[in-house]
């Protein structure tokens, strides 16, 4: 049988690729420049505003101060932090939620947690209480730089309450409220 008039002879002429060493396959190297070192400043920003990027990058604290708003002078935010969020936090923020000078939230540290505490959570407290290390232990593993200028307190109650158990709710009265007088 004729090359040409075989089927595979026709497809392996129709999708014959070029050398790699043709001069037809090369392509100019156009490589975008670094401009966060070959600019002046200003360029560096028009650069940066036209990539739809933030530069130069801000730091946490300079977040911070300029994108809250305004807090409220006289109300200090809590936020109460256990595992599950299911007994202890949410005792405690229904305990403190009704006090007139505090703002008082609960969160959970685990996944399964009915509230999963969120960056948001720790930018909104002004006093974060957890109940017992291992919490702490998970909020500086997971947000170290967020807890630099904020108090973490340890309130050392273990697991083994039920939600607004008298026990539970005397306890966390006197203890948060040591915290709060100090």
């Amino acid at each position: 049988m004729d090359d040409l008039r075989s089927r595979a002879a026709r497809r392996s002429k129709t999708k014959a690729k070029p050398h790699k060493n043709s001069a037809r396959t090369k392509k100019p190297w156009i490589s975008e420049k670094n401009w966060k070192l070959m600019y002046t400043r200003s360029e560096k920003l028009r650069r940066a505003k036209q990539l739809g990027i933030e530069y130069p990058r801000r730091t946490m604290l300079q977040i911070l101060n300029t994108e809250l708003p305004e807090k409220d002078l006289d109300m200090r935010n809590l936020l109460f932090i256990c595992s599950r969020n299911q007994w202890r936090s949410p005792t405690a923020e229904a305990i403190w939620r009704k006090h007139p000078d505090f703002n008082a939230k609960s969160a959970g540290t685990s996944p399964r947690a009915k509230k999963t505490v969120r960056s948001a959570d720790i930018r909104w407290a002004d006093v974060i209480f957890v109940m017992e290390q291992k919490h702490k232990n998970r909020l500086i593993a997971e947000f170290s730089r967020m807890l630099d200028h904020k108090p973490v307190h340890v309130l050392d109650i273990p697991d083994e309450y039920k939600y607004m158990d008298p026990e539970l709710v005397q306890e966390l009265e006197s203890v948060v409220r040591a915290y709060l007088e100090s």
